[in-house]
């Protein structure tokens, strides 16, 4: 039964997390929200399994637990966990791939985060969805190379962080099972899964990281609960979830958390359009990245660092210091010769 469990986080780990990091917790459910559906996009335009795709968001949220989220581009540690995870499965993609797809998704002509309308009649209206134009996310060798070195620099600190431990089992195959057994009698069973598969998928989204707190059999019972709720459906009248070792208490967390993520999601959209505000291109909207947290840092009169609290007040660049520490070395070489 191994096989079917996962190493869940402990309560120090999520406390240190939540208190101990120099970002704002809105700032860390930004950060982990928009990294976690970037990967989701990538899983897609990579034509990669849900499975796989999914793999890579609990590695992806297991690794933040373990190191602060400014240590790294969020998208090259989204694109090292997209990559080992393939890697590790029958599906892997080579690392090119994954440099035009992230070079995509992270240009000017991609639609990911595309600003939603609103219902308020004093915001702006969102602008027209953006024109395709190659040219913005052309591949040039060297950008290539150096998406390629810092991919498999964040690919080792994830195994480093993970001591090695990759492991990841799902419950959407648990859920199709436990569908199998329960009978909804007004409601077809194709419906109910679909709903269930839906509830499944967002879960990974979630600012409770359920999939790091909760076992795969919890997971699936409570998507299965939802489901039956939001389609009408006449579930039996005991307590079926303890068939399924799970508790009410549980359950009823679950079920919570897991409805809460469409409202959370719709937040957390508006609270990045605000963040991103208007980029170089002059367009709204896109992926965060670490400058823009920097500068909303900023604004707000807060010190930058690598994500470590009272860190240095500007972010180390680790491929500066390592070109300015090789230009000392030479410098020394040369004064030793002459």
């Amino acid at each position: 039964m191994s096989h079917m469990m996962n190493p869940l986080a402990t309560p120090e780990q999520l406390y240190q997390r939540r208190s101990f990091s120099a970002l704002p917790i809105e700032l860390q459910d930004a950060i982990f929200f928009s990294t976690q559906c970037l990967t989701q996009a990538a899983g897609l335009l990579l034509q990669l399994p849900q499975s796989v795709t999914a793999q890579a968001n609990v590695l992806l949220a297991r690794y933040w637990l373990e190191e602060p989220m400014m240590f790294h581009e969020f998208s090259d540690i989204s694109a090292a966990s997209v990559y080992l995870t393939a890697k590790l499965s029958p599906y892997p993609r080579s690392p090119r791939d994954l440099a035009l797809v992230y070079n995509y998704l992270l240009s000017p002509s991609s639609t990911l985060f595309h600003p939603l309308a609103t219902l308020s009649d004093d915001s702006p209206p969102p602008p027209p969805p953006p024109t395709n134009i190659p040219n913005d996310y052309y591949l040039p060798e060297h950008i290539y190379n150096s998406f390629h070195t810092r991919m498999l620099n964040c690919e080792s600190r994830i195994l480093y962080a993970l001591s090695f431990d990759t492991h990841v089992s799902l419950p959407h195959s648990l859920a199709i099972t436990y569908l199998q057994a329960l009978d909804f009698l007004n409601t077809s069973k194709s419906t109910i899964s679909k709903r269930t598969l839906a509830y499944l998928n967002t879960s990974l989204l979630s600012p409770q990281m359920l999939y790091l707190t909760s076992q795969p059999n919890a997971l699936a019972v409570a998507a299965i609960y939802n489901a039956a709720k939001d389609v009408g459906a006449k579930m039996p009248e005991c307590e079926w979830w303890e068939v399924f070792d799970v508790d009410r208490e549980e359950l009823g967390f679950l079920v919570v958390g897991m409805r809460s993520v469409d409202g959370w999601g719709r937040k957390m959209r508006e609270d990045m359009e605000r963040m991103k505000g208007e980029t170089e291109s002059g367009r709204r909207g896109g992926m965060i990245r670490r400058r823009d947290v920097e500068g909303e840092l900023r604004r707000r009169g807060l010190s930058v660092g690598n994500g470590h609290a009272g860190g240095s007040e500007e972010p180390v660049d680790m491929e500066a210091e390592m070109a300015r520490r090789m230009d000392e070395k030479m410098a020394e070489i040369e004064a030793s010769a002459s």
